[in-house]
């Protein structure tokens, strides 16, 4: 995979050489240089990486802004499906590289596993394409920060697809907390749900049609077992973070939303699994504590009713997927919010531009996305407000990991004088795929 890798960094100097040449950001010649199509009839070229799973949900909400010209996925039963799906028109690849280099492309979508979403962002980004990636936006804290500088650097747009950010029910419970629906906010109370038991795994000979060394990326090289890759990924420290980054790449994200503050202790408890390296290995039970900057204390937990409690000095509030409940909720039947003036709750991305008379993120998360393309304004899940969000969830699991209470300064992004803590910001990379 030495070659691959040649390939992306060859890709990736002539792109740059070219960006500063014309000066046009790498949109073709069908998009302007702010992201507009220069005519009515004119629509953004969109490549999406990883069909399976919810990278064929994003994919099919992407092509009512866009036409779906190339795919890419390592399963090559995969990507002949998506090409089935989406249509005989669109090129299919195996290495994204390949696909950056040789499809003529304005936006990138990227619906991978964890551990591969900063690098096949960055590459996007500095391939000169707007980027739409899958939550949770990095596999550890140091990444997060590498990714941010190349957002930064390349001016690009990058959405996070972090949602919730986007459904009313969610919204609605940070501007109560804005509008002081609840008086002083004092603590906020996640569940999360249980990670997934499993294991000894038994090991299988790679599938032909499966690319196990590309699919593996940066991760330690091991024996492929159907368990590590597709969904169940999720399990796996190597890959992901569990429920801590799954599940709370979404709620930690809301939590701290409605928190306005940053984490300074965290304290954990967890157990994990004694089946051996061939086995789930993320927390079997886990329990976490923070204290903000401001004095908020979050909870987060493994049991319980999935979603988010609010409580403050003049009330409480339950929001989740499919509910938003409480005396604040119930009052604004007869005290609505005012919503003449939407700069009344401005604060992180509340304050987004008006699109038909409604707030545009509420349109739609993906919506939301194409339409900074186009406007150039930061999105919803912007890079900032995502690398917070997932960072609460890693502190969460090197507390838990640790097993005691770890400080962290969220100016510097760092642990003071814990160099325990601040080895675990990072993991080793498998030769030729490290990100950078």
């Amino acid at each position: 995979m030495h070659n691959n890798q040649t390939t992306r960094r060859t890709f990736l100097q002539t792109a740059i050489t070219a960006a500063s040449i014309a000066g046009t950001g790498f949109h073709s010649a069908a998009a302007a240089q702010d992201g507009k199509p220069q005519s009515p009839n004119s629509r953004l070229r969109v490549g999406a990486i990883g069909l399976r799973y919810q990278g064929s949900v994003i994919t099919e909400k992407a092509q009512r802004y866009g036409d779906i010209v190339a795919l890419c996925d390592v399963d090559q039963h995969v990507r002949e499906q998506a090409r089935a799906a989406f249509g005989s028109t669109p090129r299919i690849y195996e290495n994204y590289v390949d696909m950056l280099a040789g499809a003529n492309l304005d936006v990138v979508l990227i619906g991978v596993p964890d551990h591969w979403h900063v690098q096949m962002a960055a590459d996007a980004l500095r391939a000169g394409k707007d980027v739409y990636v899958e939550k949770p936006l990095s596999l550890t804290i140091d990444e997060g920060k590498f990714l941010r500088s190349v957002v930064k650097d390349t001016n690009k747009v990058l959405q996070v697809g972090s949602w919730q950010r986007s459904d009313s029910r969610f919204r609605l419970a940070i501007e109560l907390i804005r509008a002081g629906r609840l008086g002083k906010l004092t603590n906020v109370d996640v569940v999360l749900g249980k990670n997934k038991v499993g294991g000894p795994f038994e090991q299988f000979k790679v599938p032909k049609h499966f690319n196990w060394n590309l699919w593996k990326g940066q991760t330690p090289d091991y024996d492929y077992i159907p368990e590590r890759a597709h969904y169940t990924f999720r399990w796996w420290y190597d890959y992901s973070g569990g429920q801590m980054t799954d599940w709370g790449a979404h709620h930690l994200d809301i939590a701290q939303w409605g928190i306005n503050s940053l984490p300074v202790e965290i304290n954990a408890t967890a157990k994990y699994p004694t089946t051996g390296s061939d086995s789930y290995d993320v927390a079997i039970d886990f329990h976490t504590t923070y204290k903000y900057a401001n004095d908020v204390v979050m909870t987060v937990s493994d049991s319980g009713r999935n979603g988010i409690m609010f409580t403050g000095t003049a009330g409480r509030i339950f929001v989740n997927r499919g509910t938003l409940t409480g005396k604040p909720v119930e009052a604004l039947a007869t005290n609505p919010l005012a919503r003449s003036d939407w700069n009344d709750y401005a604060h992180d991305n509340l304050d987004r531009p008006l699109r038909n008379g409604k707030l545009d993120a509420i349109v739609n998360h993906m919506g939301n996305f194409f339409d900074c393309i186009t406007t150039r304004h930061a999105p919803i899940s912007d890079v900032e407000s995502q690398h917070r969000s997932v960072t609460t969830c890693h502190l969460g699991n090197i507390a838990q990991r640790l097993g005691r209470t770890i400080k962290w300064d969220p100016q510097t992004e760092t642990f003071p004088e814990d160099k325990e803590a601040i080895a675990l910001m990072s993991r080793e990379q498998r030769s030729g795929f490290e990100v950078k």
